[in-house]
């Protein structure tokens, strides 16, 4: 069964930088698209996407509140998708998930996450 299992977060300070992981297993992850989603605290069951890449890894497309600050990248020789942050501000405190999308591209409906995820905290 498809398992994604995510890593990387922690508590850091405005404008700081981390790297997230998401670990995949049990598909054939070089055949799809990936994204990358995030909830805030209090938002229930409110996600908000950030951003996916193509299954080949050059088609990457951002959400305005992260492009330019965040990248996303895949190595399908390892079956993992990145997620890195920079210039990290308060508003980016969420829990944040990967998900599969359907096919090779980023293409709606986007994928709700179904995994444990890794909580980000910006805060001085």
């Amino acid at each position: 069964q498809v398992q994604l299992v995510e890593s990387g977060g922690g508590l850091v300070q405005p404008g700081e930088s981390l790297r997230l992981s998401c670990a995949a297993s049990g598909f054939t992850f070089s055949n799809y698209a990936m994204s990358w989603v995030r909830q805030a605290p209090g938002k229930g069951h409110d996600f908000e996407w950030v951003s996916g890449i193509n299954s080949l890894g050059n088609t990457a497309i951002y959400s305005d509140s992260v492009k330019g600050r965040f990248t996303v990248s895949r190595d399908n020789t390892k079956n993992t998708l990145y997620l890195q942050m920079n210039s990290l501000k308060p508003e980016d405190t969420a829990v944040y998930y990967c998900a599969k999308y359907a096919g090779r591209n980023v293409a709606d409906p986007d994928p709700l996450p179904d995994s444990q995820g890794t909580q980000v905290t910006v805060s001085s």
